[in-house]
């Protein structure tokens, strides 16, 4: 979350705040994991009523921010789902969101996901290393006034609890994105198991799905852009997500470390936990800083927004972890349990830590990156 935010922005994250804790306490998360949707539908219309769904969808399609800078505004949002481990489709609906907006498409299918009465799922590429390269798990042929689609993808977060499917396929030399319903013939999707309590993952299969071109989103063949701008606000949402539960799980472990006492003193007291605590506190500083700058260099199309991208979700994804590890550690025993609150941002960061590219994967991003640019100069 942006270390300085105007009064808007500090009102609009305060009232997701309140709404995110009486609505979806620890104890409702925990009664969660066993629904199928993993989030009632009365508390995402509500949501997206606060504004959840619209912030990447412009004014003239029913969006609007409010600060003007929409991805900015979702990172507070996601800042906020992420220090409470809340459930929702958050990700997936806002991207989907965003490219219909951004291409002036399936404008019906739109206003259904900023009503927050219908949800939509992203059935993205592949990570490769190079900048603008995808590894696309579904392809397209031509046949006549149709597309076919084949292949599948996993994993993708709400694809069970989706009304439409945005899937970005491999069409020829280029990539094509088309927007199905679930409802489609020769589309299975199979739920996947997943560490987090109230995000659903799937896996799809389109089995030679023949849908009208109409279904297009955007030209044929040239998405890759899109591509990358959508690539780019699923990490910024990701990793506004993971520093959230980084924040969450260091804040509960320091009170803990005042409130517990060992031998007559504070666990808080002791030089070798106080060592720990500014390594674990400059990690944290840091991935808000490095989070925050990816995500505006995103909204601002900077030329570097792919490298701080990727450099967030590796520097997040290495050091959240040895956060969140510690965490638990300092707990002790209480720590492993299913009762104690800590798991829930143990289980949420580590489910976005493996979503869109590991820290290694995006290192050798940032290399190939590198190269490209020592090879232009």
């Amino acid at each position: 979350m942006l270390l300085a935010v105007s009064s808007d922005q500090e009102f609009f994250r305060e009232t997701t705040e309140r709404f995110l804790v009486e609505q979806a306490p620890p104890n409702e998360v925990r009664r969660l994991r066993g629904d199928s949707s993993g989030f009632d539908a009365d508390y995402w219309r509500r949501g997206a009523e606060l504004g959840w769904t619209s912030l990447l969808v412009s004014e003239d399609h029913g969006g609007g921010t409010i600060s003007g800078a929409g991805l900015v505004d979702l990172s507070m949002v996601a800042y906020e789902f992420g220090r409470h481990a809340s459930p929702g489709p958050l990700l997936p609906t806002n991207v989907v969101a965003g490219a219909l907006s951004a291409r002036d498409a399936q404008t019906e299918v739109l206003a259904g996901l900023l009503a927050g009465t219908e949800v939509a799922a992203w059935c993205a590429p592949e990570l490769a290393p190079a900048l603008g390269a995808w590894a696309p798990t579904v392809d397209i042929r031509h046949d006549g006034a149709e597309l076919v689609v084949h292949g599948a993808a996993r994993p993708v977060e709400s694809a069970g609890q989706a009304g439409h499917l945005l899937v970005t396929a491999r069409d020829g030399d280029g990539l094509t994105q088309v927007l199905l319903p679930t409802s489609a013939s020769g589309l299975s999707i199979e739920p996947l198991r997943t560490a987090d309590l109230t995000r659903r993952f799937a896996a799809v299969t389109f089995d030679d799905v023949r849908v009208s071109k109409d279904a297009v989103v955007g030209v044929s063949r040239e998405a890759s852009t899109d591509v990358e701008l959508q690539f780019h606000r699923a990490l910024a949402i990701l990793n506004a997500e993971a520093v959230g539960a980084m924040q969450a799980a260091f804040d509960m472990t320091v009170e803990w470390s005042f409130d517990r006492y060992a031998f007559g003193r504070p666990l808080a007291s002791y030089q070798a936990l106080k060592h720990r605590f500014a390594d674990m506190l400059t990690w944290v500083e840091a991935s808000h800083a490095i989070g925050d700058a990816a995500c505006l260099a995103t909204q601002e199309g900077s030329p570097d927004a792919a490298e701080l991208a990727s450099a967030a979700k590796a520097f997040i994804g290495q050091y959240g972890a040895e956060v969140l590890q510690d965490c638990v550690q300092m707990h002790g025993g209480i720590g492993v349990t299913f009762e104690h609150d800590l798991h829930l941002f143990l289980r949420r960061f580590t489910v976005n830590r493996a979503l869109a590219g590991t820290p290694a994967e995006h290192r050798q991003r940032i290399g190939a990156i590198l190269n490209g640019r020592e090879a232009a100069a």
